[in-house]
Formats: C-alpha cells, structure tokens, sequence
C-alpha cells in the first residue's frame, strides 16, 4: 500500500484544524497559509510524501 500526499491539500488540513482549536488566530494562519502558497508556487516546490 502506498501513501502519496501532496504539500498544499496538507497545509489546508493543518489550517483549517489549527482555526477550529483557535479562532482568534485566523488572520495569522490565513496569513502564512497564503504566503505558503504563494511560495510554493513561485518556486514550484513538488515535496511528496
């Protein structure tokens, strides 16, 4: 059996958790979840697990 994730859809799950356990932080979390992003692509970094 293989596990194949991808950076980005992982990202998403750990700011949409990290936003459930703490509200206040949104702004900071869709903040670097976007700069991650951004960077990612720009760069076109492909880091699979």
């Amino acid at each position: 059996m293989t596990l194949h994730l991808e950076l980005l859809p992982l990202l998403a799950v750990i700011a949409g958790i990290a936003i459930l356990i703490k509200p206040k932080l949104l702004n900071y979390i869709v903040a670097f979840y976007l700069i991650a992003i951004g960077l990612i692509q720009i760069f076109n970094i492909n880091i699979q697990f």
